[in-house]
């Protein structure tokens, strides 16, 4: 937990880039462009920031833990993923403000309306599915187009999940401001994501291993035995007070 924390305070730290920098620079020079160019190399800094922090914490998933040294060694390993999503972020803050409210303008009144649910259901879909990214490049391994294509399917073939995520993390989000964002704040949420990823690769594993088996029919307290045994049962208390076990 005192990792995560710490890990959480650099996170606030890069988040000042994008989120004050801009406005200090527009006092010195009115630029709108210069303060778009500032925000986006902010986004891209918390971006590599928080894909780092993926890497960094899968290790307590799979029971472990990390140093913050191996969060330094791993920037090499995360700041492709961190770019790509963050030029995606920007993208879709752009779209957001500037191509959405567009398009509601748009004569006649009826095709505007059309184009704008267009893209405000790409934007909740690309929610849902690249909440995964940070977590499904690190776990997985892969390339950053790859990462973006799993993302989907993964999205697709578990959209409930990918519902409950978003609502879930929202709340967290929320609860994270009570504590001035240190926890469970994004790094919390990022190692929740990894979580649920890590317990959802169990199915693909059993699905590969049983071909032709119903995939609507997935033997989860099978699969969970291990993963209980592991982690046994924690009461509120334990949680709180730990070393009193």
């Amino acid at each position: 937990m005192f990792r995560i924390v710490v890990l959480n305070l650099g996170f606030l730290a890069c988040s000042a880039i994008p989120i004050f920098v801009p406005i200090f620079a527009g006092r010195f020079i009115n630029s709108l462009e210069l303060e778009l160019a500032l925000t986006a190399a902010g986004i891209l800094v918390c971006s590599i920031y928080l894909a780092t922090a993926s890497y960094t914490i899968k290790s307590v998933s799979d029971y472990g833990t990390f140093t913050f040294g191996n969060f330094i060694g791993n920037v090499k390993n995360a700041w492709p993923a961190g770019l790509a999503i963050g030029a995606f972020i920007f993208l879709l803050f752009f779209i957001i403000t500037v191509v959405l409210p567009f398009y509601l303008e748009v004569e006649p009144p009826l095709l505007g309306l059309a184009l704008s649910a267009i893209v405000f259901w790409a934007t909740i879909f690309s929610l849902l599915s690249f909440q995964f990214y940070f977590t499904a490049y690190a776990r997985l391994g892969s390339k950053v187009k790859k990462t973006f294509k799993k993302c989907l399917l993964i999205a697709l073939d578990n959209t409930w999940l990918a519902v409950f995520l978003v609502i879930n993390n929202t709340i967290a989000l929320l609860i994270s401001i009570i504590f001035a964002f240190m926890f469970p704040g994004p790094v919390g949420i990022l190692l929740y994501l990894d979580e649920a990823l890590r317990l959802r690769l169990l199915k693909y594993d059993w699905l590969e291993a049983n071909p032709g088996a119903n995939r609507r029919k997935i033997p989860w307290d099978e699969l969970l035995i291990d993963e209980r045994e592991r982690t046994g049962t924690r009461t509120l208390k334990n949680f709180i007070f730990p070393w009193k076990d």
